[in-house]
């Protein structure tokens, strides 16, 4: 079966609905989302809606955690907004009651198993949600990822795609599907076939005009918003 590993979508819609229609045409069944589906961008509703005609799993990303500090405090609304955009604000405003609780009930990880192949599912590193690992990364961080019990070790957070093998097992960070820090207008994602264990880093063009637009409106004193996606 092929499975698509996602994460950190953050409200880009229109990054995710490419992504789908590749893994579509790719013959995914199911998909591992590692988190962010909220912050920066602006529309976490139509994703929570397109993920729905899916087969998933989906664990909590350390913007799900912004999220439930900015409905517990609202009076950190700016602070959060100068720093992330008003990605978060908007996903309070769009998402039902029963969406928020589902974000906030998420999982920090999960192990998962497919056919003979056995994936851990974590955000930022499988000891901590908020954790970055980079490619450039120390080799004892890198090692401290290897699990005996796991053919992969899923990452995202970073927003950098690399895999590398462990001594047990294979790291994997697919990057980033909204806000790819490595090119501007390309959602990075991962495919893995878990009948051979084959995977395949992906890199999948959309269209980031209607976005950038949309920064314009909302967020035009955060420069960030836009030059990322404009990034070669």
């Amino acid at each position: 079966m092929k499975i698509a590993v996602i994460s950190d979508i953050h409200g880009n819609y229109d990054a995710l609905v490419e992504v789908l229609k590749k893994a579509k045409k790719e013959g995914v069944q199911h998909l591992l989302i590692l988190g962010d589906i909220v912050g920066y961008y602006y529309h976490p509703d139509k994703i929570l809606k397109a993920l729905s005609e899916w087969s998933f799993d989906m664990i909590k990303g350390n913007h799900e955690y912004i999220l439930e500090d900015l409905i517990a405090n609202p009076n950190l609304k700016e602070s959060i907004r100068l720093k992330y955009g008003s990605g978060h604000k908007n996903a309070i405003d769009k998402l039902s009651l029963e969406q928020l609780k589902f974000l906030k009930d998420l999982p920090e990880t999960r192990s998962v198993q497919f056919d003979k192949t056995s994936l851990l599912m974590s955000h930022g590193s499988p000891w901590l949600n908020d954790y970055y690992i980079y490619p450039d990364v120390h080799q004892e961080i890198i090692e401290k990822c290897d699990s005996e019990q796991h053919d992969f070790v899923l990452i995202g957070h970073s927003h950098y795609q690399f895999a590398v093998k462990n001594t047990n097992s294979i790291v994997i960070n697919p990057g980033s599907v909204g806000q790819s820090r490595q090119a501007g207008g390309k959602a990075s994602w991962c495919i893995i076939n878990t009948e051979n264990k084959c995977f395949q880093m992906l890199s999948t063009a959309y269209n980031v005009e209607k976005l950038i637009d949309e920064v314009a409106k909302k967020d035009s004193d955060i420069k960030y918003l836009t030059q990322v996606l404009k990034r070669n």
